[in-house]
């Protein structure tokens, strides 16, 4: 099969095995030029196919020798469809992992139920013992909740007063004004009961129960807070309320586990083209107009870069420098006011006629290809190629 990017709106429906497997080489290429992590040994990576996750699973695998083991819901790919990124960026993983002697296992399923909790458990039993990591990054647009059986969907709305801003449709290549509607009480507490902390807190706690986190076990949840501009969708908003809630449910982990002396944090990462920001309004255009300042400053950072530093600076440090709601800010390259005041410059002076010319709309666009293991140096996207990858 020849592949080439079916996309739509703002997703690719499509992905690429050679190309994933080449964007997941790469990181771990990175990881390798960098000084080893005195990391984790036995971690446990809940949404480990793609972006932050998928960057957390091989920084602890080729930073510090960790096992690992990590939880998706990906696709497989058929003779006549390819299956979803995460699927050939774990058959990637998982083929490079055994070359190099490293453990690794993945467990394909709904992570907000019970029984893949329940099957997570046991693999940890019987092949960690226990871990000393669990790496939070879940990203889901509904959420199916495991007593009650209802279903609950996020929403990406303001609370309080309708909101109008800029924003960049991708399919369009426009720049216009896009009006969005506040937020409802129910619209707030199903996003609140997908994106917040309940399900990082029903992890930890049958875990717990299981005997399976180590003595002083880290884990983390990541996030996104982000400044003035992005604040009315991020900030005050449903997913701000959902954000909320993720600080809430670490302070609850942290006192509620003192006889592991678990430590947990949520980590606030910089802004970056995923599957998850590019379906959120404002973001194509901030991102877009962001990784052109950010490269011009010499801090520009991707998945990789960003989560090593968590490791070293964060995670793994002696002293690790926390804000006052006690995060983990591995942000401040994008969220300083040196950096911002020229993204809020920017932001006033771009319309449809000089996006091209003031945004890095093509730096946003090949990141968003290589999600999905497209647009790839040294890849040759006219090759035939086999789509039925095993993991």
């Amino acid at each position: 099969m020849v592949i080439h990017p079916k996309i739509r709106g703002f997703i690719c429906t499509n992905a690429h095995p050679v190309g994933c497997a080449e964007n997941v080489r790469q990181q771990i290429e990175y990881i390798k030029s960098q000084p080893k992590i005195d990391g984790p040994k036995r971690v446990l990576v809940i949404g480990a196919s793609t972006g932050y996750g998928l960057a957390s699973r091989i920084s602890a695998a080729y930073g510090s020798g960790a096992k690992t083991l990590g939880v998706c819901f990906e696709k497989e790919p058929t003779e006549r469809k390819t299956g979803t990124a995460g699927w050939y960026n774990t058959a990637a993983f998982h083929a490079q992992a055994k070359k190099d002697g490293l453990y690794y296992h993945s467990i394909n399923g709904d992570a907000f139920s019970d029984e893949i909790k329940a099957d997570t458990i046991q693999r940890i039993k019987d092949d960690l013992g226990q871990v000393d990591l669990v790496v939070y990054s879940l990203a889901s647009p509904k959420r199916k909740d495991p007593v009650t059986g209802n279903v609950y969907s996020s929403t990406l709305k303001p609370i309080g007063d309708t909101y109008t801003t800029k924003t960049y449709d991708t399919d369009k290549d426009k720049v216009h004004d896009i009006t969005l509607e506040p937020a409802t009480e129910d619209d707030i507490a199903q996003t609140i009961k997908v994106m917040g902390g309940e399900d990082w807190e029903r992890w930890i706690e049958q875990l717990h129960n299981a005997g399976v986190l180590a003595d002083g076990c880290q884990t983390t949840a990541y996030t996104y807070i982000g400044k003035k501009l992005t604040w009315p969708i991020y900030g005050h908003a449903t997913i701000g309320r959902a954000k909320e809630d993720l600080d809430r449910a670490a302070t609850a982990l942290r006192t509620s586990y003192q006889d592991i002396n678990l430590k947990a944090y949520v980590s606030s990462l910089k802004a970056l083209v995923t599957q998850a920001s590019s379906a959120i309004p404002v973001m194509p255009l901030y991102i877009s107009l962001i990784y052109g300042v950010m490269k011009e400053e010499g801090t520009h950072e991707g998945c990789i870069e960003q989560i090593y530093r968590l490791f070293t600076e964060g995670l793994y440090h002696d002293n690790p420098q926390l804000d006052e709601a006690h995060r983990l800010r591995m942000d401040g390259f994008e969220t300083n006011e040196q950096t911002q005041a020229k993204i809020e410059a920017l932001w006033d002076q771009v319309t449809q006629e000089n996006f091209h010319e003031l945004a890095d709309y093509e730096g946003y666009h090949q990141e968003f290809l290589r999600l999905f293991g497209f647009g790839i140096e040294g890849v040759d996207y006219d090759a035939d190629v086999e789509p039925q990858v095993a993991w």
